[in-house]
């Protein structure tokens, strides 16, 4: 059974190319270049549509990249039992929210999907079972972020779960099995919020943090800056402050995804680095 996170206004304020052929990715020629990989703290829904700081940065983000050959995107915001990706041609736009203004719902993302994408990372994740999805789509954890960074819709995207069942470090080690995708042109993008509390949002101070929101986050800055990825695993060893800063993992854990594929001669730039409404942070990385 599959589960989304329905987020509230009330709680946050307020065709394309595909690739020629699967062994163009899989079995082609292997680029001197690694594409690099991104972790993005995406916020409200709304960024996906408002000018501002956060999609600013993202729509510069996408014009400066190498052009990627597909995406995959890791989402906060599809958690299901097992490991499953989308393997449909044309994966729907999913408004996995409630409350927002009717321009939000209106939104549609129409990139093409994968299936040959989706059959070659069955093959190459060896530590896990996966399950080809044909209902899900782009949820908004996806699409809010690549509609700025992309807006011609027209990069092939699959979206890889989160197994409910993987504990984090389960989760990191997967994530090294995807490092060969860099190698053929492939965007790895995880997508959620190092600190993430909706239920201790200060709606009075949009622009401030907690002190703990303010601890945890720099405390995850600091371990990514020291190299020390696989201490993130144990995210409640970092700081007292763990708890209120994840109280549940699943947008943590699009983090791992990212910095499990790190390499010892990527360099790691920090964007972004803002908190929201005290308790949420959308510190974000480009790792490469």
């Amino acid at each position: 059974m599959k589960r989304r996170h329905f987020i509230h206004a009330s709680s946050l304020g307020i065709m394309g190319a595909s690739l020629t052929s699967l062994r163009n990715l899989a079995s082609g020629p292997i680029s001197s270049e690694r594409m690099p990989v991104l972790f993005i703290g995406h916020g409200n829904p709304m960024n996906a549509i408002e000018h501002n700081k956060y999609s600013e940065s993202w729509q510069k983000m996408g014009a400066n990249l190498p052009r990627p050959k597909a995406i995959l995107c890791i989402s906060a915001h599809w958690e299901t039992p097992g490991t499953k990706v989308t393997a449909m041609p044309k994966p729907q736009t999913i408004h996995d929210f409630g409350g927002f203004p009717k321009a939000l719902f209106d939104v549609e993302y129409p990139a093409p999907g994968n299936p040959e994408l989706a059959e070659e990372l069955g093959k190459m994740l060896h530590q896990t079972g996966v399950e080809k999805d044909y209902e899900w789509g782009l949820d908004h954890g996806a699409w809010s972020v690549l509609k700025p960074m992309f807006p011609l819709a027209d990069i092939p995207i699959i979206q890889l779960s989160l197994d409910i069942h993987k504990s984090p470090r389960e989760h990191a080690e997967l994530a090294k099995e995807l490092g060969e995708l860099r190698k053929r042109g492939v965007l790895i993008l995880g997508s959620g919020n190092i600190v993430h509390n909706l239920g201790r949002i200060n709606w009075q101070a949009p622009n401030s943090a907690y002190d703990w929101a303010t601890e945890f986050n720099n405390k995850v800055k600091s371990t990514i800056v020291n190299r020390d990825f696989d201490l993130l695993c144990d995210y409640k060893s970092l700081a007292a402050s763990a708890m209120l800063a994840v109280p549940s993992t699943e947008h943590y854990l699009p983090l791992l995804y990212a910095t499990a594929l790190a390499n010892e001669n990527d360099r790691i730039d920090f964007f972004n680095d803002e908190p929201v409404m005290g308790s949420l942070t959308m510190t974000s990385l480009k790792i490469g």
